[in-house]
């Protein structure tokens, strides 16, 4: 038989997505199928620019379509990040909130360098310092004493740094002050932080929550609708009990719960390179699987990482090929492929 357009489409209605469970045909995913001579060539719109299994889809489609006589195949991926029926915010697909349940484990520094790993994958992200009482992002990206700006409509402008459009309470009050706030006050604020800033256009708004499960919690979860949440926790008993108030804050919410990220999983030696688990073992994957989530993945401890974060320079833009900058992507993409599940095949509460 000839190879023709039409067999190729349908061999694809065989090719499995391996996160949503099903065929690329019936997803849209198929975006063009040309064929030439024996050549094929496929443009796979794919659900996030940062799927982690392309590799994978890849690999099925050409044992799909090769058996039909092809002697070349050659797949295109494009697409973006799929949004939900309504956006959360204007112009805004998903908000991501990043929490850990207590303070101390690194979550600022995971939620800066999400966001940057996003990117670097090809979205478009943006991040709120909700942690108004103690925010820290603007000293990460190296925005502090910039103020911020608000265009023709009055809307505030975020800044942007590396890429990553920041919005953080650093950049509105004087350094070192102190800010004495009651709930109404936190809840107006963060209000208006969602609803009279100019995001522009974004694939994700990753939110870094303050530590604990208090006001600003219940009212991103009032204010708009998340999309879902990442829990930070490190390996060590103490912490995952505080981890999981976080995951319980959630549910409470009605928040879906994407994964468990493991921040100082191990000490990385700057001299040999030996991983030390000086926190203990597990702790984010057996949390994880006790929440029936996604481990997304674990984060070392370094010297570079932990410098990165006081000069302002994260480690996703200061060391982009290290250690600690494949941990991030690899839990960017974890975290993009929760997401699209999401989206597809809606998330049950944990």
């Amino acid at each position: 038989m000839a190879l023709t357009e039409e067999r190729v489409l349908e061999a694809l209605r065989h090719v499995l997505d391996p996160e949503l469970g099903k065929d690329l045909v019936s997803l849209g995913m198929v975006g063009e199928v040309r064929v030439e001579g024996a050549r094929v060539d496929l443009l796979i719109q794919l659900t996030t620019p940062a799927c982690p299994l392309k590799g994978q889809i890849e690999a099925d489609i050409l044992k799909a379509v090769k058996p039909l006589g092809a002697e070349e195949v050659r797949v295109r991926f494009g697409g973006g990040v799929r949004p939900p029926e309504q956006y959360p915010i204007p112009g805004v697909k998903h908000v991501v909130a990043v929490a850990s349940g207590k303070g101390g484990v690194g979550k600022s520094t995971v939620a800066a360098n999400l966001a940057l790993a996003l990117a670097r994958e090809g979205a478009k992200a943006g991040l709120l310092d909700a942690d108004l009482y103690g925010p820290s992002q603007a000293k990460m990206f190296g925005l502090e004493g910039q103020r911020l700006k608000v265009d023709q409509n009055r809307r505030i402008l975020p800044l942007e740094a590396y890429g990553i459009r920041v919005l953080s309470m650093a950049n509105i009050v004087p350094p070192g002050q102190a800010m004495i706030w009651r709930g109404p006050i936190l809840h107006g604020t963060l209000k208006q932080f969602l609803e009279e800033v100019n995001w522009g256009e974004l694939d994700y708004l990753v939110v870094d929550l303050p530590p604990g499960t208090g006001d600003v919690q219940l009212s991103l979860a009032q204010l708009t609708q998340v999309s879902g949440g990442v829990i930070v926790t490190t390996p060590q008993e103490v912490a995952l009990i505080d981890a999981e108030r976080a995951a319980d804050m959630f549910t409470k919410v009605q928040v879906p719960i994407l994964g468990v990220i493991e921040n100082m999983s191990h000490f990385l030696c700057p001299h040999c390179g030996k991983p030390t688990p000086i926190f203990g073992e597990g702790g984010g994957k057996k949390l994880a699987e006790a929440l029936k989530v996604r481990f997304l993945g674990g984060i070392p401890l370094t010297l570079p990482l932990r410098e990165s974060g006081d000069r302002g320079v994260p480690i996703l833009v200061q060391d982009p090929e290290g250690p600690e900058a494949r941990a991030f992507l690899q839990a960017a993409r974890e975290l993009a492929a929760a997401l699209s599940v999401q989206t597809f095949l809606p998330l049950p509460m944990v």
